[in-house]
Formats: C-alpha cells, sequence, structure tokens
C-alpha cells in the first residue's frame, strides 16, 4: 500500500560533499481523499474561527486601554501563540486539500516543525505564567500590583518568546545532517520533529535523548508547576469565610484551567500515542495529532469570550451590539 505514494528524492552534488535532500510525502488522511473535499469543510471552520477570534482578541486587548494590564498582556500573548499554531500548519493543510499537492522539500519541513514545536512550547510556557499570575492574585491580593507589573510582566514574555526557538534549533539543525531512506512518508498533513527523525538511517540517539529532555523540562515541568499553583489556590479558596467569596476567587481561574486542560490533555494524549501506541492504527495518530494543533487555539478565544466579562463586553462594542453591552452593564 506505501509503495503506491508518488515520491520523489533530490540529490545535491557539490565538489567533495554529497548532501542528501530529500522531499517528504504528507499523507493527510490516507483512504479518505475521495471525500478530501468534505473533511476540509471541519478544517475550514477551525482555521475561521482560531484566526479570527484570536484577530479579534488582539485588537481588542490593544484598542481598549483598560486592558492594558499584566493579566491581559498574557492574553494577548495566548492569543498571539495561538494565531502562530494555526498560521504554521495553515500552507500544508490547505495544499494537500484544496490542490492536493502532498509533497514538501526537507527545508519548507524544516521550518515547518520548528514553527509547530516554537509555538507549542511558547504556549505551554505562557499558561504556566497565566497561573502564577492567578496565584498571585488569590493567594496574595494585597501584593499583587507590587509583584506582578507590566515591567516584570514584559520581560517574561520576552522569556517566553525565546525559550522554544533557541532550545529547538540543536535538533531542528541536526536534522539537516541526517541522510533519510526508504519511503519518506509522514503520516500527517504537516511535519513534525518525532516523525521526521524516525525516517533517519543513521543513529539518532542524541535527538531522541534530547528531544526527550526538552519535552521533560519544559512541557511536563510547565504542567506540574501549573498544578501546583493550583493546589495553592484551592487550598487559598478553601479558606474563605463564605461559599459566595469562594465562587469569586474560584471563578477568576475558570477560563485559564479550561484553557490549560485544552492544550495540555490532547498533547499528553498525543505523546502516550507516540510512545506506547506504534501498533494503534494510524487514525489513532492522525486523530490525535489534529486535535493537538487545530482544537486550541480554536477553543481559546471562544473561551476567553465567554468566561470573560471584560473580553465580552468589548468584542460585543467591537460587534456594534451596544446595546447588549449596555443591558449587561445593569445586570
Amino acid at each position: 500500500m506505501v509503495a503506491h505514494y508518488p515520491l520523489s528524492l533530490q540529490w545535491i552534488v557539490l565538489p567533495n560533499i554529497t548532501h542528501f535532500s530529500p522531499m517528504f510525502y504528507l499523507t493527510g488522511f490516507p483512504g479518505l481523499e475521495t471525500i478530501q473535499h468534505w473533511i476540509f469543510i471541519p478544517f475550514f471552520f477551525m482555521y475561521l474561527v482560531a484566526i479570527s477570534g484570536n484577530c479579534l482578541i488582539l485588537v481588542i486587548i490593544k484598542t481598549n486601554l483598560r486592558l492594558h494590564t499584566p493579566m491581559y498582556h498574557l492574553l494577548s500573548l495566548l492569543a498571539f501563540t495561538d494565531l502562530g499554531l494555526s498560521v504554521s500548519t495553515l500552507p500544508t493543510t490547505l495544499g494537500i486539500f484544496w490542490f492536493n499537492s502532498h509533497h514538501i522539500y526537507f527545508g519548507a519541513c524544516q521550518v515547518q516543525m520548528f514553527c509547530i514545536h516554537s509555538f507549542s512550547f511558547m504556549e505551554s510556557a505562557v499558561l504556566l505564567v497565566m497561573s502564577f499570575d492567578r496565584f498571585v492574585a488569590i493567594c496574595h491580593p494585597l501584593r499583587y500590583s507590587v509583584i506582578i507589573t507590566v515591567q516584570r510582566v514584559m520581560r517574561t514574555i520576552l522569556c517566553v518568546i525565546l525559550r522554544g526557538p533557541v532550545t529547538l534549533i540543536p535538533i531542528v539543525v541536526l536534522l539537516k545532517a541526517f541522510p533519510y531512506c526508504g519511503h519518506l512518508i509522514l503520516s500527517h498533513s504537516f511535519c513534525l520533529h518525532q516523525e521526521v527523525i524516525h525516517l533517519a538511517c543513521v543513529d539518532t540517539t542524541f535527538n531522541n535523548l534530547y528531544g526527550l529532555s526538552l519535552v521533560v523540562f519544559t512541557v511536563m515541568l510547565d504542567l506540574v508547576l501549573i498544578a501546583l499553583s493550583y493546589g495553592f489556590i484551592l487550598h487559598t479558596v478553601a479558606g474563605l469565610a463564605s461559599q459566595e467569596e469562594q465562587r469569586r476567587a474560584f471563578q477568576t481561574c475558570t477560563s485559564h484551567l479550561c484553557a490549560v486542560l485544552v492544550f495540555f490533555v490532547p498533547m499528553m494524549g498525543l505523546s502516550l500515542v507516540h510512545r506506547f501506541g506504534k501498533h494503534a492504527p494510524p487514525a489513532v495518530h492522525i486523530l490525535m495529532a489534529n486535535i493537538y494543533l487545530f482544537v486550541p487555539p480554536m477553543l481559546n478565544p471562544i473561551i476567553y469570550s465567554i468566561k470573560t466579562k471584560e473580553i465580552r463586553r468589548a468584542l460585543l462594542k467591537l460587534l456594534g451590539l451596544k446595546k447588549k453591552v449596555n443591558s449587561e452593564s445593569w445586570s
């Protein structure tokens, strides 16, 4: 079945040096080629919601001076990250579904996987910083304005932006030095490092160990610290006098908690499938990868638009629904 896939390889020969520059084949949804135009309809909807929703949040925060606070600066960074994640997968997904273009050059594949993994690590870091923001707001409300300042948030944002790309450069660049052989077929509509590395013909122990260490000491560590933050938050909320105070305090975390679950649950599922589900049907790998990359950027703007009153009011005002805004402000 695999042998029927069209694929081409290119040899680039320079004096005394031979470089192997493969062209990979992106399968998309194998076996469903006849209905791939219909399959693209939900993908188009997810792209539309993700790109327009996150752009709206960025515009709302940029144009509303009342939202120029540390919490909303972090929310704008989350929206930017989701936007980058959506745009990273758009070219190849669009090419497969609309133009039946399955091939991708190695250089383009490198750039795409670098962007996808960078924005994924960035989103994990953003959610960690947002959890610390909520921890300080609930557990140390009187010191919030002293601890969480705009200057500190801006410095943190810079570190968050740089963490992913800087740590990913070694393993992504090293892929260029590997020769690739066999059927160069990737099982998704985009490039992921954990798939490309399996196609190399040489020992890839360094990439495997470095990649695993990177996930453990960034994403998994972020998740552990987020869980610790919420442990302290729950302890503080449980100590409040009335149930109304408890409800109000925890309500400020619901949007962030939903964003954490939407991002980390699919990521953990995808990691488990790649590590332990080698004999699982290909459809399982494809489904988990698509959920991980497409669902969080789509749901995050919806979650924050529904659960965050300031964003909801600003969105209604931006859309010209002033009557609803006024009626909500009286309720």
